[in-house]
């Protein structure tokens, strides 16, 4: 019988700006995260929860700009979660995400992590973990029914990896 975060429970795997909610005791959600952040957030009496991929734009310029479309992802989660029975004022949440993956360069990941610890803060969401900044990549799995998380920390290598390997999302070609 799986556990709560077993991989032998139905993983649905969120990329970046995705986002799902569930009560399905048999769903994981799993992430890839580098400077992005991402919230799981439950109601643990309804025993529903979701969780996102926040990509805030890098826009030194525009942060208002930068700011909406975190609000935006948070809003859909949140919507979500209540369409399936949550409440607003029940949710808990936990938070990670937020590396400086390359040096040098401006530490959008500590912008990204602040702007999600700032919203549950005003939004009156109480955190009760975070794994925020730092220098490596995370891969998140998150129960929604349940709340639990786990983080495993993940190389450069690994990351590069887990990409190539990933299957396409959709029909969409860039070249």
């Amino acid at each position: 019988m799986p556990t709560d975060l077993s991989p032998l429970k139905r993983t649905h795997r969120i990329v970046q700006g995705e986002y799902a909610a569930s009560g399905d005791v048999d769903i994981v959600f799993a992430t890839l995260l580098g400077s992005c952040v991402s919230a799981c957030l439950w109601d643990p009496l309804a025993k529903v929860g979701g969780l996102n991929h926040i990509v805030l734009p890098n826009a030194t310029d525009n942060t208002v700009r930068a700011a909406y479309h975190g609000v935006h992802a948070m809003e859909l989660l949140i919507n979500e979660i209540i369409k399936l029975g949550g409440q607003k004022q029940r949710l808990k949440g936990k938070l990670f995400g937020g590396a400086r993956m390359v040096a040098g360069l401006s530490d959008v990941g500590e912008r990204n992590a602040r702007f999600a610890v700032d919203f549950l803060n005003g939004e009156g969401i109480e955190c009760l973990s975070h794994s925020l900044g730092g220098f490596s990549a995370r891969k998140i799995r998150f129960v929604p029914t349940t709340g639990k998380a786990r983080q495993m920390l993940v190389s450069a290598d690994q990351v590069n990896d887990a990409i190539s390997l990933s299957p396409p999302m959709n029909d969409i070609e860039i070249f």
